[in-house]
């Protein structure tokens, strides 16, 4: 228990967003995915997660961790299958999302929702990192509660606000690797975090990535930061995070283009030179290939899931 109570404390923990969501229609989204870790409570109706059985009641919540792709039902009876692209074309027809704090969990076909991000050393995805699929609890009160207090924070100009917020985001976090430890959810995966998270040069491998995204992030590079062999350092990093270091770097470099493109007025081009991609077009394609969507909508919008 020693080792997780470390990776806990070692996780830097960031609120991205909260909403309140009425379903107008009942749709089927196909490969929902988005890089920050997102936690639903429904309120009423219903939601479903494409390949998994349980049923889901009010109370009920589900967690997607980051980096996952999910096909998700929103409402009941038969649904009408869109894609990604269509969804955040034409969101409006499908989602409301209301502000009053006064009607959280108080309206028919209805869900709530908070989204963050939780790094290991400021640096990697936790819950990406386990390889987790996305995963039902059954009525956690503490989890609902805490999502009802921080959306009605965010609803509010309460001095503060975003201190309790942070606050809570971080309970939300703990309650949730709790859960995990509590039912014995993927206990190979956590024992092996709990392993690699230890190892230094590791742990400078994924500092010196996160510092030089542009950069020179050749496995020479990487090589020379760890101390390893250019042979050995593949397999190195494979051996203890379970997935080469160039997909890796890619995905964080994705990562940071995604929050650039929902923070700054920078041009597509120069969003992908920043994360070191020096052909535009090849940034756009492999940004498209993982997200489903163009680099352009993406900036329009805040969330995959419920902008």
């Amino acid at each position: 228990m020693e080792d997780y109570n470390k990776i806990i404390e070692s996780l830097g923990v960031k609120f991205a967003k909260a909403r309140h969501i009425r379903m107008l229609q009942t749709i089927r989204i196909k490969n929902v995915y988005d890089v920050e870790n997102t936690l639903l409570v429904l309120y009423d109706g219903d939601v479903k997660l494409e390949g998994n059985n349980e049923k889901v009641e009010p109370g009920d919540l589900l967690f997607i961790p980051g980096g996952k792709y999910a096909t998700l039902v929103y409402g009941s009876g038969e649904p009408k299958n869109i894609s990604y692209e269509e969804f955040m074309t034409k969101r409006d027809n499908y989602f409301d999302s209301m502000r009053d704090p006064s009607t959280i969990g108080k309206i028919q076909n209805s869900f709530g929702l908070v989204a963050f991000e939780a790094k290991v050393f400021d640096s990697v995805n936790f819950f990406t990192s386990l390889d987790i699929p996305p995963f039902f609890i059954k009525k956690h009160t503490k989890l609902g509660l805490l999502i009802h207090d921080i959306l009605a924070e965010d609803f509010s100009d309460e001095a503060g606000r975003g201190r309790v917020i942070r606050n809570k985001t971080e309970e939300i976090v703990i309650e949730v690797v709790r859960h995990i430890l509590r039912n014995r959810m993927f206990v190979e995966q956590l024992a092996t975090n709990s392993t690699y998270f230890k190892d230094p040069r590791l742990i400078d491998i994924f500092a010196y990535i996160k510092d030089n995204i542009a950069g020179d992030l050749s496995n020479k590079q990487l090589a020379n930061v760890a101390n390893v062999s250019e042979d050995y350092v593949g397999q190195y990093f494979k051996m203890l995070t379970g997935i080469n270091p160039q997909d890796y770097i890619e995905y964080q470099r994705m990562e940071a283009a995604v929050t650039l493109l929902r923070t700054s007025k920078k041009s597509i081009r120069a969003i992908g030179s920043d994360v070191g991609y020096k052909d535009t077009a090849y940034f756009c394609r492999r940004f498209k290939m993982m997200f489903g969507i163009p680099a352009g909508k993406m900036r329009r919008r805040e969330s995959l899931l419920i902008t």
